[in-house]
């Protein structure tokens, strides 16, 4: 079998680790891919979102299944570009319809997604550059933080947290009027802050059935203690210690169930992923934001934790068969930490020699922002490397990345120590 994984990240890394491991696949394509995919699979120049040349790529080595890594392709509508094609429109791509994919490319398709189907998620309201002082007298009727979210995809930094009403005034002027995130933010979704903690819930869907993969927990902001600028994620932890069965049901009944009913009653076609931001607010889930694919890094510490067969799982979806699938899980916890590029998120330098990679034996190690330079490893992004561990317990895998990191070595290389702090 013969598979197209589009992307370039460390989620791409561990889910191409991941399917390579089923002797069905006999050949595995990353588009564009990174160092680390080079050394598992083949890595192909092509945009994700150059839709007809991946379409005479997919004809000319006769692929037989596209997998879809990053958002921007299925939010531009590569899973109806090929379904309306007269030749490929057998070929599974496993992603959403163009219409599913807007519960991440838009924030406030979202949370009317979310009101209607009756999933608990904040209170809102969404505002243009037209209507910004109706934004701003808005604000004034919440309590502080405040909360501001760039309707459209911005990688994963598009929303503000504010203490201060005069600032969250100014930061949604900037958003909508000086269009501080681009298009991202020609609208903007204000949100009623809730205090609780952070997780992620993980579903596969073929459009009819469902199943639930591991919870994790990330780490957004780049300091020490959650402090800082946000980030694409500087960490993460599966199993969420904190979800115990009882909000592991609630999650499943009141959220993930309606979700999907929802996909059915409102007509979306979706075969994928459905990554599912959560807050628990005093034992009760509520709903922060859908992604329509894996997180990153989550996936770097979801995918090791799966012990079915991936290629297995996704034939099934595209079949719409997933509910004869038995998914079958670790026991043991994982760990992932982000090395990073220093100045990251905001300016860092690229091509930086990476040292030490071969040296490691106790974790698993992801590539998320390097490529390979005259045979040598080297950064090409802001987060670098996943370094994945897993242990009886969360701290007993966090203490085996540590180990491994200890031995990485680039120019101003930076990693969080504190990842699980919380917990």
């Amino acid at each position: 079998m013969k598979i197209l994984l589009l992307g370039s990240g460390g989620r791409e890394h561990a889910l191409a680790w991941k399917m390579i491991q089923n002797s069905k696949c006999s050949s595995l394509f990353v588009a564009p891919g990174n160092a680390g995919t080079a050394s598992i699979a083949q890595n192909i120049d092509l945009n994700p979102n150059d839709f007809p040349t991946i379409r005479d790529f997919v004809i000319n080595e006769a692929i037989d299944m596209i997998v879809v890594g990053p958002e921007d392709p299925l939010v531009n509508g590569i899973y109806d570009f090929f379904k309306n094609d007269i030749e490929l429109n057998n070929l599974p791509v496993i992603g959403p319809s163009k219409l599913g994919a807007k519960l991440e490319g838009s924030k406030e398709f979202a949370k009317e997604f979310l009101v209607k189907h009756n999933i608990p998620t904040a209170k809102y309201e969404s505002f243009t550059a037209e209507t910004v002082e109706k934004g701003c007298k808005f604000l004034e009727t919440l309590d502080a933080p405040y909360v501001l979210k760039a309707d459209g995809l911005a990688a994963g930094k598009g929303v503000l947290i504010l203490h201060d009403l005069a600032e969250a005034k100014k930061e949604l002027r900037n958003m909508l009027v000086d269009a501080k995130f681009g298009q991202a933010s020609s609208k903007v979704v204000i949100e009623e802050f809730l205090d609780g903690i952070e997780l992620s819930c993980f579903v596969l869907t073929d459009g009819k059935s469902y199943k639930i993969l591991p919870t994790a927990k990330d780490y957004k902001r780049i300091g020490e203690g959650d402090t800082g600028l946000n980030t694409g994620g500087m960490g993460a932890v599966s199993p969420v210690p904190f979800a115990d069965k009882l909000l592991l049901d609630k999650i499943e009944n009141r959220i993930v169930k309606p979700t999907i009913e929802g996909f059915q009653k409102d007509k979306i076609e979706y075969k994928g992923f459905v990554f599912i931001g959560l807050i628990n607010v005093k034992g009760e889930p509520i709903v922060i934001e859908y992604n329509v694919r894996m997180g990153d890094p989550e996936t770097e510490v979801v995918m090791p934790r799966l012990k079915s067969d991936l290629v297995e799982i996704f034939e099934a979806i595209g079949k719409q068969e997933l509910d004869t699938v038995t998914l079958d899980i670790d026991e043991r916890a994982a760990t992932t930490i982000m090395v990073v590029s220093g100045g990251y998120p905001e300016d860092y330098e690229k091509g930086k020699e990476i040292s030490g990679i071969d040296t490691i034996t106790n974790s698993i190690v992801f590539h998320a922002g390097t490529k390979l330079q005259e045979g040598k490893v080297v950064t090409n992004g802001g987060r670098v490397l996943a370094i994945t561990s897993y242990g009886n317990s969360f701290e007993e895998a966090i203490k085996k990345s540590y180990q491994s990191i200890a031995k990485l070595q680039f120019d101003k290389m930076y990693f969080r120590k504190d990842i699980g702090f919380d917990l």
